[in-house]
């Protein structure tokens, strides 16, 4: 039995639907893998929670007090100190903390010291800190 134009049309559209659907799906895919990448290039795709290790230390990660409180952000790791960076210092200056204020890092890196603490103990540099 011969179709008509309108069936023709209608299994046409239906292939150009289900194409679509398809191209979506691996733009997606590919999407996602992308995310996955930059998360595991930069550190930031570890849960909240998953120690990481001193290793796990990575640039533009928030460094927490042992009270929750938000002490720096970290500008890189010096020998055997974080320096945190000037733009999120109360003081516009650079500051360094031995690693071995660290209790664990996941997505942030937590230190074993309460705020008031961290910022009596930190040093203007990574040599006068005792962790260069």
């Amino acid at each position: 039995m011969a179709k008509t134009i309108s069936e023709k049309m209608s299994d046409v559209g239906q292939s150009v639907s289900d194409a679509v659907k398809q191209v979506g799906s691996k733009i997606a895919q590919g999407s996602e893998d992308a995310v996955d990448f930059v998360k595991e290039k930069t550190g930031m795709g570890t849960a909240e929670g998953d120690d990481v290790g001193v290793d796990g230390i990575r640039e533009h990660m928030n460094v927490t007090a042992s009270c929750g409180k938000k002490v720096g952000v970290v500008d890189g790791v010096e020998g055997d100190s974080i320096k945190l960076t000037r733009k999120d210092s109360p003081d516009d200056q650079h500051h360094f903390i031995p690693l071995d204020w660290v209790s664990h890092v996941d997505s942030h890196v937590h230190l074993n010291r309460n705020s008031n603490e961290a910022a009596a103990g930190w040093q203007s540099s990574a040599g006068s800190c005792g962790c260069g």
